[in-house]
């Protein structure tokens, strides 16, 4: 299943629109919130979900973990290093699961402006020999 917002929780900060690997994730303009605009283009690799600072976007979980009628809720601690995992079944029983994250801050990588332009003659260098 793909992913949705919950438009009531949605602030518009756009982290989803900057981490989402399919560019499907946008800002509305008439409200302000995300919206996913090509849901059956959703990788399911819950990058928004773990990204947004709301909660506000939800995504069904895959079987193997979850079975149907099931919500995941995911919290990302960065200060903590831990992603916790909260499956609440149809049933009403609650899982939650913390697992540990290697993370860097938000904007801590550097975009490739910053770095060095290459010499042209490292293309012909041994280390890429067998490289395409």
């Amino acid at each position: 299943m793909p992913t949705f917002v919950y438009m009531t929780r949605c602030d518009g900060c756009g982290h989803c629109v900057d981490i989402c690997p399919s560019d499907i994730m946008h800002i509305d303009t008439t409200y302000r919130r995300a919206v996913n605009i090509e849901p059956n283009m959703c990788w399911e690799c819950y990058s928004c979900v773990k990204m947004c600072p709301q909660n506000a976007i939800d995504c069904r979980g895959y079987a193997d973990f979850a079975p149907l009628g099931h919500s995941v809720r995911a919290l990302r601690e960065e200060e903590k290093g831990t992603i916790s995992w909260k499956i609440k079944f149809r049933d009403g029983r609650e899982k939650n699961f913390v697992s540990p994250i290697r993370t860097t801050p938000w904007g801590s990588i550097k975009s490739p402006a910053e770095y060095d332009v290459p010499d042209p003659a490292d293309l012909n260098a041994q280390e890429l020999a067998h490289e395409p």
